[in-house]
């Protein structure tokens, strides 16, 4: 291995009761920093996936019987565990996924806390008393056995990590299916996992998504779906989940996510806000909340345009090892293609570039390197304001009043996230409520608050994570009726059941 790679992720495989699955069957790992091959990790096969699965299902029995407070605990050491190994597992993000060392730290620590969020909700997995009658009628959550967690490549350790948390603490078991392109942190954070969660409970499967993948989605023991990805793929599994069985699918999806910035607003806040909104010092833009349009009340769509440019020009683009450093490369060469196209189309149409737009000149030919881009005057409707092209490309979009921004920011497929800026509170809450998002900030880029609900409506998804709404979606609830049989004659007269004291004859 070369000096730049203190690991050698080659030796790792995947491993179920014993048994090494895929040593023959690998696929190559690129460097988005240099574009060469980093490594390569197993390629499962159907079979593979399907002895995970029954691996699971016996590791599940017992973690189900556990009392959910013991789970509990269980959960808040893995929580521990990964902060014991926090430069590693950012190490590698680093490494596959070329994002910036100093924020895959900060993944890190958002996994462990959002593992230790789900150990605090333990209690709220007890069901309920329903006084139908004047027999015992109670409710409770079971888990579904064995569910799959499917995550996307730009926050590979955070998926990983993070979104088991509700599974395990609902009594489940989990395959993770490791992002194709960035698989390290995944493989490496299963292995780290084993050594404190019951042998085989989470089991880490990486391999092409049209293989192992699709295998998941159709193994007919896993009913529960949990999916973090791009709308297309998304569609995709509903439709093998569907053909296979009756299974529960949850998904986040793409979004093209407006900041919607009014004439009253501080300009200053709002523009340092588009740009943290973005994720550009994150993941290069590569998320499904980068708040990529950034709409502006036309009196001072200049104004904010500038101070936004400004703010863009000083993000330091190079080597994402280097803490000096902003932002890295973009994940894989379809990123970097895909975010060039769409400035150039962008241009086609009209807009005017402000910041970026090309290849730093500085980096050479090596890796997949694009400058933070912001265009201006882009028109709505047109391409940039409809596509979600996932990189750092942000559009400026001038609007003229209320009704016009709301049109803007609900004319796309997409409603994951949205920001009002406004000193208005009467203008902020009625926009709020008008625009098509599930989840909506006022005077704030987009970020998460553990515990608050989120995901999307249209095209954004379904289904709600990060809250209480992510936990109890994992179970199954289970209605028990316990019938007195003393004097039950007396209690049917009394409620005129006739039909069920025949059936007692």
């Amino acid at each position: 291995m070369s000096n730049r790679y203190p690991f050698d992720p080659e030796a790792w495989n995947v491993n179920v009761s014993g048994r090494v699955l895929a040593v023959d069957s690998r696929y190559p790992v690129l460097d988005p920093s240099t574009g060469r091959v980093l490594t390569a990790v197993p390629d499962c096969s159907d079979q593979d996936v399907d002895l995970a699965v029954r691996a699971a299902l016996i590791a599940q029995e017992g973690w189900g019987r556990t009392p959910p407070r013991g789970r509990g605990a269980v959960v808040r050491n893995l929580a521990q565990a990964l902060r014991e190994h926090r430069e590693e597992l950012a190490m590698l993000d680093a490494h596959d996924g070329g994002f910036t060392l100093k924020m895959m730290r900060t993944d890190v620590d958002a996994a462990a806390e959002l593992l230790e969020i789900f150990a605090d909700m333990a209690l709220l997995l007890g069901g309920d008393t329903v006084p139908v009658s004047e027999h015992l009628h109670f409710t409770t959550r079971e888990p579904y056995g064995v569910v799959a967690r499917i995550g996307a490549f730009n926050h590979p350790l955070f998926f990983a990590a993070g979104k088991v948390g509700a599974p395990l603490m609902a009594g489940n078991a989990v395959i993770l299916k490791a992002p194709d392109q960035t698989p390290l942190s995944t493989m490496r954070f299963a292995e780290i996992a084993s050594t404190v969660l019951p042998r085989d409970l989470v089991i880490a499967v990486s391999g092409r998504g049209q293989t192992a993948g699709r295998a998941i989605v159709r193994h007919p023991d896993i009913r529960r779906i949990g999916f973090i990805g791009s709308t297309r793929t998304g569609t995709s599994i509903q439709k093998d989940a569907a053909e296979s069985g009756v299974k529960h699918v949850s998904l986040e999806l793409g979004g093209k996510n407006a900041q919607i910035v009014f004439s009253d607003a501080d300009i200053e806040r709002a523009a340092q806000g588009a740009v943290t909104g973005m994720n550009f010092t994150w993941t290069a833009g590569q998320s499904c909340g980068s708040t990529s349009r950034l709409l502006v009340q036309r009196s001072i769509a200049d104004a904010v345009a500038r101070r936004v440019s400004e703010l863009v020009d000083g993000i330091k683009v190079g080597d994402p090892l280097d803490d000096s450093i902003d932002m890295g490369p973009l994940a894989s060469e379809e990123q970097y293609h895909k975010s060039l196209a769409a400035i150039d189309t962008a241009v086609a149409e009209g807009g005017s570039v402000m910041a970026g737009g090309t290849r730093p000149s500085d980096l050479g030919d090596e890796g997949w390197f694009v400058r933070p881009t912001v265009i201006k005057d882009v028109r709505a409707g047109g391409f940039l304001d409809q596509t979600e092209v996932f990189g750092p490309v942000l559009a400026v979009i001038p609007f003229d009043d209320e009704a016009d921004a709301v049109r803007i920011a609900n004319g796309v497929e997409y409603g994951l996230t949205a920001s009002v800026w406004t000193n208005d509170i009467d203008r902020a809450l009625r926009v709020s409520r008008a625009v098509s998002a599930g989840y909506v900030l006022v005077n704030s880029p987009s970020r998460h608050f553990w515990g608050l609900p989120f995901g999307g409506v249209k095209s954004s998804g379904i289904g709600r994570e990060e809250s209480v709404d992510e936990l109890l979606s994992y179970t199954e609830t289970k209605s028990t009726s316990i019938v007195f049989t003393q004097n039950v004659d007396q209690v049917q007269t009394r409620t005129g059941d006739t039909e069920f004291r025949r059936a007692q004859r």
